[in-house]
């Protein structure tokens, strides 16, 4: 999952790389277990007898797997191929198939990094990850990042190293 070093600036370092939790694939489960389930159920309560039904039956399946295609394998494509990087100079997303989209933001930019889950969430380890910047642009939400809390701490860590350079170094007073 690591992003192609090809995207790294000379001497940058990978901090943290992720995509969205798994969660955001239980709708598609879902929805291949009902679309086969229909499919199923249409094959079954067709008779096969005549050259009709059969076309019937066909028709049927054809709309079951374009349905698969739509709700199924789409967001699955779209999932793996969304990345969420945070080097220790900068935030960079990728998201798009055919139309590769992509945002770099300085982490200088950054103002606060704060996160927001629901009780689904804290069940699966996941959450909202709510980056503020410091222009009118407002805040990034980057939905259903897997350890959300643990991202913030060490994304806040950098942050403050970035911010307050002298807080990271130890005077011995």
């Amino acid at each position: 999952m690591a992003i192609s070093p090809k995207l790294l600036n000379e001497g940058e370092k990978v901090v943290v790389d992720t995509r969205t939790h798994v969660k955001a694939l239980i709708l598609p489960i879902f929805a291949l277990v009902l679309l086969l389930a229909i499919g199923t159920f249409g094959q079954v309560k067709l008779d096969q007898d005549s050259d009709a039904q059969h076309i019937t039956t066909l028709a049927l399946w054809v709309l079951v797997a374009v349905g698969i295609i739509w709700f199924v394998l789409r967001p699955l494509i779209i999932w793996a191929t969304a990345t969420y990087t945070f080097t220790d100079r900068r935030l960079i997303t990728r998201t798009g198939v055919i139309v590769r989209r992509g945002h770099d933001m300085p982490l200088a930019r950054i103002s606060d990094i704060a996160y927001e889950f629901g009780p689904i969430d804290r069940l699966l380890g996941c959450g909202t990850l709510l980056i503020s910047d410091a222009s009118t642009h407002g805040t990034i939400k980057l939905h259903d990042i897997p350890r959300v809390e643990e991202t913030q701490r060490t994304l806040n860590l950098m942050l403050q190293k970035i911010h307050d350079p002298a807080a990271g170094h130890d005077d011995g007073a």
